[in-house]
């Protein structure tokens, strides 16, 4: 135990304890009746072992399904814990630290100008620093960012408070890059607050982390729930409202089951450096990639050493002004889901490392599980589709008895179970829709019907991207586990869009394996061919899929009609429009230093 760590109350450790108990018990029970279930229809043809690998298949995927069920419900059930809180200005000084990886130099400093100004205008400058880590690699990017430095010390008369520094070689990536800092000028702060390269917060969110880590001195790790902002794609503008919408929601269960051993995300969290750096430092892993090496999801795993260290890891989902950007489109999506699938997946070798707490192992697991469920529904579904090839032939006349028996039907549990994955799915969702209508939440989305109608416009988004998503997953947990990479074709511009050429080159296997499961189930399993329409025709379209909801055209129109509208478009906030008014500055000032470059 640190000194001047302190234990959870009794009264929080029951509370907690209950908690948890109640959603271990009810998540076994959905998960134990919807494999009963299907197993009493997988039978009803005959028994064999295709139906017990179905059945299985069925009981992980249901036990992951209830399981975020009843997070959902845990924050409907529980509103935020109170905490305490340290009034007047902020004692300890705090490092603001933004590390960055060949990033839009210009973004990344309006942000850092936005908040700079508003810490100024609250008059608590003087205890904050900021510092631009980068682990930049290409040389007109640490051009960029250097050039840019000088210009924000300039424009904000930040001398002494505005700090840059490249590191080369980049050992350990963002976690190293983090570890550097500690080394080198962690001990003079008391805090820092870890950002990311998209991430932007207001002052008054930041000055209030700092005020409640100061009054609790067990404390060390509190993480926000940031809102996505900025996306103009229709993929973007619905995952930016899916996050806004419903992640406090989600999150205030998660908080409400993990208490004191809460996760870290890596980023917009305010971190007690001592507590850090005693902690948290990351060993290798024997072996060689994908399983060995550095530790890629590293902010899972301090979180798990922090706790071990008699640390507190909170998520308070109450507090609102932090923000970040995402994926403007799937592949984007899912090319930042492939370097998280393998720092999840090598998590395995991380579960039982010893010390650990019972909870911490429990929040590890559900990493490694995020990204097995995608590859375990594939399964299922090639389980299911092959399953008549195996099925025994039916016995009509059992031994002693002259009268032939019929296999009974199961129409009513098949029925039973596909509305109850349906309601496991739809059910956390439409009772938040519903508690923001009665609260008048909805108010911040443009009234009730605005908000409905984008919460079922984003269900049916969701369905369609689904099996295109759960694809991408689990080709990335294929080459996780078989050490290969198969590329992805380049789609980084600025808007987000994609011509359909790029939409194709990611999706052409999707196209073959949605008509080849098409054609089986037609000549083997006709039964089953309406069933798997929903998976199977996004994934033959899955390139104009991708294509279609990667347009800012198709975006825009959304907004227009008031769609996937979020609090932050309805209302202005200060540093977001300051942040954006700031880019055109240090574009500006970019384009400059790209000019006297090429003159030069």
């Amino acid at each position: 135990m640190q000194p001047g760590v302190s234990k959870p109350s009794q009264k929080d450790r029951v509370l907690v304890g209950l908690r948890r108990t109640g959603a271990i018990v009810l998540t076994l029970g959905l998960t134990v009746a919807a494999a009963s279930m299907f197993g009493s229809v997988a039978v009803a043809d005959g028994f064999d072992w295709v139906d017990v690998l179905r059945v299985s298949l069925v009981a992980f995927c249901a036990l992951w399904l209830s399981w975020g069920a009843c997070i959902g419900i845990l924050g409907l059930i529980f509103s935020n814990d109170k905490v305490p809180v340290r009034e007047g200005r902020p004692g300890g000084r705090t490092a603001i630290v933004i590390p960055v990886y060949n990033e839009a130099a210009d973004a990344v400093f309006a942000r850092l100008d936005a908040m700079y100004r508003a810490l100024d205008e609250l008059g608590v400058i003087s205890t904050f620093d900021f510092h631009v880590l980068s682990d930049s690699t290409r040389k007109e990017a640490v051009a960029a960012e250097r050039a840019l430095h000088l210009r924000a010390v300039e424009v904000l008369g930040a001398g002494g408070r505005l700090f840059y520094r490249h590191r080369s070689p980049n050992t350990g990536r963002k976690a190293g890059n983090i570890a550097d800092f500690i080394r080198t000028s962690g001990g003079a702060y008391e805090y820092m607050l870890v950002l990311d390269a998209d991430s932007l917060m207001s002052a008054d969110t930041i000055v209030e982390m700092v005020r409640r880590m100061e009054a609790a001195p067990a404390l060390g790790l509190l993480q926000t729930v940031p809102c996505i902002i900025g996306r103009k794609t229709l993929f973007g503008r619905m995952i930016q409202f899916s996050a806004n919408f419903y992640s406090p929601v989600f999150s205030r269960g998660v908080a409400a089951l993990q208490g004191w051993q809460g996760p870290f995300w890596g980023h917009n969290a305010l971190i007690r450096t001592r507590a850090f750096a005693a902690t948290c430092g990351l060993p290798a892993l024997a072996g060689k990639p994908p399983f060995g090496g550095e530790i890629l999801s590293h902010d899972t795993v301090e979180a798990a050493m922090l706790a071990r260290g008699g640390w507190q890891v909170r998520l308070d989902a109450d507090l609102e002004g932090s923000y970040e950007e995402a994926p403007a489109n799937l592949i984007e999506y899912a090319k930042r889901d492939r370097r998280w699938c393998q720092g999840n997946l090598q998590h395995a070798r991380v579960v039982f490392a010893p010390g650990l707490p019972f909870w911490s192992r429990i929040n590890i697991l559900q990493g490694i599980m995020a990204y097995l469920a995608s590859p375990v529904w594939l399964m299922f579904l090639l389980a299911s589709v092959a399953a008549p090839l195996f099925a025994p032939a039916p016995v009509y006349f059992i031994s002693g008895s002259p009268f032939p028996r019929f296999p009974h039907p199961e129409t009513e549990k098949g029925l039973a179970l596909l509305f109850g994955v349906v309601g496991l799915l739809i059910l956390p969702k439409a009772l938040l829709l519903l508690r923001a209508v009665l609260t008048r939440g909805a108010e911040a989305y443009g009234g009730p019907a605005r908000a409905a109608v984008s919460a079922l416009y984003e269900l049916l988004l969701a369905s369609l991207m689904a099996p295109v998503h759960m694809m991408f997953q689990s080709r990335s947990v294929f080459q996780v586990l078989s050490g290969a990479d198969f590329g992805w074709p380049s789609s980084d511009r600025e808007d987000g869009s994609l011509d359909l050429a790029t939409s194709a080159r990611a999706s052409w296997w999707m196209v073959l394996f949605g008509t080849a499961t098409l054609a089986f189930a037609y000549y083997f399993a006709p039964g089953l061919m309406a069933w798997l329409l929903p998976v199977t025709l996004p994934l033959v379209f899955a390139p104009l899929v991708i294509f279609w909801t990667a347009s800012p055209a198709a975006g825009a129109r959304a907004r227009q009609r008031g769609h996937f509208v979020t609090p932050q478009e309805w209302r202005d906030v200060p540093v977001i429009t300051a942040a954006a008014r700031a880019r055109d500055v240090y574009r500006r000032s970019d384009a400059q230093t790209d000019e006297v470059r090429e003159v030069a």
